[in-house]
């Protein structure tokens, strides 16, 4: 059996630290495989900010894969933005373009789609489509393959006005080619989980789980929330625990089967034939 956690969102600068020590409480207690931190560390890309993140990072259980969002390039510092838009990241936090793990059952590949010019939106690039394909074709037919970006490559199931990722239709048809069973992601500040179906050659089922904002203050509609995966042999589950004022605690679970054609969700609810589907949780917010 393994266990992910993914957190998202953390916003230091505008964290709640009450939210924030709880945090650190829950992961020492589940003692998760691996921790996935899906971007938007920082506020405003601060150095007493990263500092701060650094620090929490550091008390939380390891391994750990992280990757940037938006946030952590300066918007009001232009200058900084377009000449060195991760230079602060890479020297606090990692300095890998394609930070990864894999331990034989589970197999996490992340990227950053956080941009200078596209600062809120974000874009997949086609060295990182090549990456995927490389990172993924060769593991075990086993293995979780799970792809870990801040900008969600699919718009949150219900979503009015879905923020498309640029290249963001390639990355899922090159992450369904390669056999990826999960994509991860944050920004949008609300979890959900669902399914994307693939009419790819070779491709199959993906999941989508966004997580919330775990710490950070600015909840868009929702509490601050995190996501924890457990995969058991050919069974995955994927549990949304949020803050109810005083700790958090599991506010709905998605639970998944994995078979010949692929995985299966094992609640029963509907799955038409194309796009996003069947969000555990379709909460209003707004992208940030």
């Amino acid at each position: 059996m393994k266990t992910l956690a993914h957190v998202s969102d953390l916003h230091f600068g505008r964290e709640d630290p009450v939210v924030a020590e709880a945090l650190v409480s829950e992961l020492a207690t589940l003692r998760p495989d691996l921790v996935v931190v899906s971007g938007d560390l920082t506020q405003r890309a601060r150095r007493k900010e990263f500092a701060k993140a650094v620090a929490f990072l550091a008390r939380l259980p390891r391994p750990q894969l992280v990757v940037p969002g938006n946030h952590d390039i300066p918007l009001f510092d232009v200058l900084r933005r377009f000449a060195s838009p991760l230079g602060r990241y890479r020297r606090y936090l990692n300095a890998d373009r394609f930070p990864a793990f894999d331990d034989g059952e589970l197999s996490v590949l992340g990227m950053c789609t956080a941009r200078r010019y596209l600062w809120k939106d974000g874009s997949v690039d086609p060295s990182q489509l090549e990456a995927i394909h490389h990172t993924f074709a060769d593991k075990r037919d086993r293995a979780l393959r799970v792809l870990v970006t801040h900008h969600p490559l699919v718009p949150r199931p219900g979503a009015h006005h879905p923020a498309i990722v640029k290249r963001g239709h390639e990355a899922t048809a090159a992450a369904a080619a390669a056999g990826v069973d999960l994509l991860l992601a944050g920004h949008l500040h609300t979890g959900s989980v669902s399914d994307l179906r693939t009419a790819h050659e070779g491709g199959h089922d993906v999941i989508v789980a966004q997580a919330g904002t775990a710490v950070s203050v600015r909840r868009r509609h929702e509490p601050n929330s995190y996501n924890v995966l457990t995969l058991d042999g050919d069974r995955l589950t994927i549990a949304v625990r949020a803050w109810n004022g005083t700790a958090f605690a599991s506010r709905e679970e998605a639970r998944f089967a994995r078979g010949r054609d692929g995985w299966r969700r094992l609640d029963g609810t509907a799955q038409p034939a194309t796009g996003v589907q069947s969000s555990t949780s379709t909460p209003s917010g707004q992208r940030t």
